[in-house]
């Protein structure tokens, strides 16, 4: 029943006030590295706030006498001790978790114990009351507001039920007890408050202490952390106050707004979403209204604190719409540089197919013009196999010209024997396989290990049929995601050291060093690049040529753009004039570049039965993915390429974005803080390939998505791509699909001769700065949604044209003319004859 009011009404409006401001603002400051030390001292303030209380209330306790509720001036000591531990329970989860989605919950629970002990309060008059003080009807906004916060990762529901439970030791052993039929813990709060915050405090230091121990010392701000403290002391403080007067129950729904209120709402998916989030918060406060008595005045006043999310949410709209209309200031006489580039991609694919040879004679010459040499022996049976495969590539294959032939300073023999020597090397971790051409079947052996990554299944499917067609080959093959091979300049090298290599394990520190020590004196042999048109860019680094974009030894900046460099999971690099095949490779290394067998798992491979038409996806860019890409033991982890493109989505550091925009009538970059997320669903799904304490810092600082089906990016219009420990396994499904895959690497494949950008892909910069700018003309803009359906539409047909597994087979076999070539026996060290 309502307890007999002894306190002035205004008060009692004011105190609710007070706590949920201090509530709400202990929400904003926080941060998981504070947590424990703000709520030691928390604990630690508490006390001094509830005797000074007495003191200004001369020594005598004018608080009215709660029916049922304990007399004696102590608790036992077993209950203080599980209030405790529900506290420190709950600090620890949240500091590494941070996990809050099943916390509504315990609105609904309290109000069912409540009633079950005999202590529910008569319901108030006002319009909330049925939603705010019957079970059900709080059950329902709990349900609601759960959904609302959840992300339905199976660790985080698992750690936010734990950190419910806690939270729910706590509030009911702070209800009055109707009775003693229930073995729960039983405290009065301001009596029990010293011998309680001792107990605390020390399981928050004892948890403080191992966590120091096991991760890191946490640098803290002590400004920061005093702030913090005494706000969650204040906020129990005021929260003990209303609670006397009405239920701890309303401890719960300020908590629930307290989160709802301060969640970002720049960052949701939709619309529909952060709409939820300010329902929830003004549900939680209409809760908190309702539980004040009748008698409390101004307490309709506390339904200003709806404006700390509904203001914002307004502001985010406002935003959206005036970065739409900002984006709608190219046309026909002010073309946007996406436009330009599309147009100067398309003629040079138009003359990549033109200018392909349409007999073998013409085969030859061209080869003869780009190379300088004679095509290897089998070459016209090659020629003729691509022309029964229908392959719309003849010519370009200079990627396995700029890998073959530095390896021409041996002789074959000296190839033969150096493959010997790196496999017996120990630990060198390659494999060595043989193809047997009378049977087209190959076999690859490796000194510790069995499963080789589906090599020899890879070989055997694209060259099925192959019976006496090749020779006999030996080759090797990298084990690891992360190229191998970097090949000495032409400079440093002397003739009697060709035969020489070394195998260095460079795995988890900086390699940058290592990969770019030729740049200044290599020069690769090849054929002249096309020249790119120049376009205005305004200052952002859209990609206009992709082989300058991804050269290293142009862009010593990268050093600290990408985890391969930084703190590669596995890196044994070979030096030395070494034929091997890898499947991705930076522009200063020498593997020899092969179709990954990714390409053809069945995980990675396109389902066109779960593709949808362009018109029912989602207006977004989507990525799920997990941390690969380098191994975090270290601080510099934010600067890894796929947290980096994370980071920048999330919004994490409140950085600053760049856009076009139209100022004093000409086009300008400008900076803004505000991103759009609705047009982002990006997130990681998994952490790991990081010490502990770092995968703790990733947890904390990024959000965590659940569990994606692997063929959700079907359903959005753009698709983003990028490396991770070595090339993306999923980069020919997005292809094939009809979304629009926008492209980060700085791999090279062996697909670059033939997959050209801004017409099949669209190509991002390591900076990312233009990314902004690229998902909101590509979504936001008719011109800009019309290019990025062609784009995918032009990358869908080009996949079924020129990615195929037949066209796997044209490069495999003209590869492994090559390699032929290249080890027999009877070549010496030296460059082909010319004819």
């Amino acid at each position: 029943m309502w307890l007999p009011w002894t306190v002035n009404a205004e008060l009692l409006s004011g105190y609710a006030a007070a706590a949920m401001l201090c509530a709400t603002l202990t929400q904003w400051l926080s941060s998981p590295g504070l947590e424990i030390y703000s709520e030691i001292l928390c604990w630690a303030i508490l006390p001094i706030l509830i005797r000074c209380q007495k003191k200004l209330e001369h020594g005598s306790l004018q608080q009215p006498a709660v029916y049922g509720e304990p007399n004696a001036l102590s608790s036992p000591s077993s209950s203080l001790w599980f209030f405790a531990a529900g506290i420190a329970v709950f600090a620890f989860i949240k500091m590494e978790t941070g996990a809050i989605q099943f916390l509504p919950i315990l609105t609904p629970l309290l109000l069912a114990t409540q009633r079950y002990l005999g202590s529910a309060s008569k319901l108030p008059a006002g319009p909330f009351s049925l939603l705010s003080k019957s079970t059900c009807g709080a059950a329902l906004i709990s349900l609601f507001t759960i959904f609302t916060f959840s992300n339905w990762t199976i660790q985080i529901s698992l750690s936010s039920i734990a950190l419910a439970s806690a939270l729910f030791i706590v509030y009911a052993a702070l209800l009055p007890k109707g009775g003693t039929f229930l073995c729960l813990p039983s405290i009065n709060f301001e009596r029990a408050i010293r011998p309680l915050s001792v107990r605390i405090v020390i399981l928050l230091f004892i948890i403080l202490c191992i966590s120091t121990i096991l991760t890191r010392i946490f640098s803290v701000n002590p400004f920061h952390v005093l702030l913090l403290g005494l706000l969650k002391a204040l906020s129990w403080y005021f929260a003990a106050k209303v609670a006397q007067n009405t239920s701890w129950v309303i401890a719960t729904t300020i908590t629930t707004f307290s989160i709802a209120s301060t969640s970002n709402l720049y960052n949701k998916a939709s619309n529909t979403e952060a709409a939820a989030w300010v329902l929830a918060a003004a549900m939680a406060l209409g809760q908190v209204i309702s539980s004040l008595p009748k008698q409390a005045k101004y307490k309709s006043l506390l339904w200003m604190f709806g404006l700390i999310s509904f203001v914002p949410f307004l502001r985010n709209l406002w935003m959206i719409r005036d970065m739409q209309q900002s984006a709608k200031v190219f046309g026909p006489e002010q073309e946007h540089p996406v436009e330009t580039l599309v147009r100067s991609s398309k003629i040079h694919f138009e003359n990549l197919l033109k200018r392909q040879s349409k007999n073998y004679q013409q085969a030859v010459t061209e080869y003869q013009r780009r190379y300088g040499v004679n095509p290897p022996p089998g070459f016209e049976a090659w020629y003729e196999y691509a022309i029964s495969r229908q392959s719309p590539i003849i010519d370009d294959f200079d990627a396995i010209y700029q890998a073959i032939s530095p390896l021409w300073r041996l002789s074959g023999q000296q190839v033969l024997e150096i493959m010997n020597q790196v496999y017996y090397t120990p630990k060198s971790e390659v494999w060595f396989c043989m193809y047997y051409g009378a049977y087209a079947q190959t076999r690859c052996m490796h000194p510790n290990r069995i499963y080789d990554r589906h090599i020899e299944y890879q070989f055997d499917r694209l060259l099925w049929g192959f019976n006496g067609v090749l020779p006999d080959i030996r080759f090797l093959f990298n084990h690891f995601d992360e190229p191998r091979i970097l090949i000495p300049a032409w400079e440093v090298e002397k003739a009697d050291s060709y035969s020489l290599f070394n195998v260095r394990n460079m795995s988890r520190q900086p390699v940058w060093d290592e990969v770019t020590k030729f740049c200044s004196l290599k020069k690769k042999p090849g054929i002249a690049e096309e020249v790119q048109m120049p376009i205005e860019a305004f200052d952002m680094p859209f990609v206009a040529n992709r082989s300058s974009a991804i050269d290293l030894c142009e862009h010593p900046e990268y050093r600290n753009m990408h985890g391969l460099f930084m703190s590669p999971v596995t890196f044994s690099l070979v030096e030395g004039l070494v034929p091997a095949l890898s499947t991705g490779s930076p522009s200063p290394m020498g593997d020899i570049l092969f179709p990954s067998p990714a390409y053809i798992e069945e995980e990675f491979t396109y389902d066109d039965t779960r593709e949808i038409s362009w018109e029912e996806k989602k207006n977004n860019l989507y990525w799920a993915g997990s941390t690969t890409g380098a191994f975090a033991s270290d601080a510099s982890w934010p600067s890894y390429h796929r947290q980096r493109f994370v980071r920048l989505v999330q919004n994490t550091e409140c950085q600053k974005y760049h856009y076009l925009r139209l100022v004093s009538g000409t086009i300008q970059r400008v900076a803004s803080s505000f991103l759009n997320g609705r047009l982002f669903d990006v997130a990681f799904t998994r952490i790991f390939q990081c010490e502990t304490k770092y995968c703790r810092d990733q947890a904390r600082t990024l959000k965590i998505g659940g569990w994606a089906d692997k063929d959700k990016a079907l359903q959005s219009r753009l698709v983003f791509d990028l490396d991770g420990n070595g090339i993306s396994g999923r980069y020919y499904k997005l292809l094939a699909s009809k979304s629009a895959p926008l492209k980060q690497t700085l791999l090279r494949e062996w697909h670059d001769d033939r997959l050209v950008p801004w017409v099949h892909y669209i190509p991002v910069s390591q900076s990312l700065e233009e990314l902004p700018e690229i998902v909101l003309y590509l979504t936001s803009t008719q011109s800009g949604q019309q290019r990025a359906r062609e784009i995918a539409e032009q990358g869908r047909d080009w996949f079924f044209k020129a990615l195929r597994e037949a066209d796997m087979s044209v490069y495999t076999y003209r590869l492994l003319l090559e390699l032929a070539r290249l080890q027999d026996p009877s070549r010496p060290a030296g460059f082909p004859a010319t004819g």
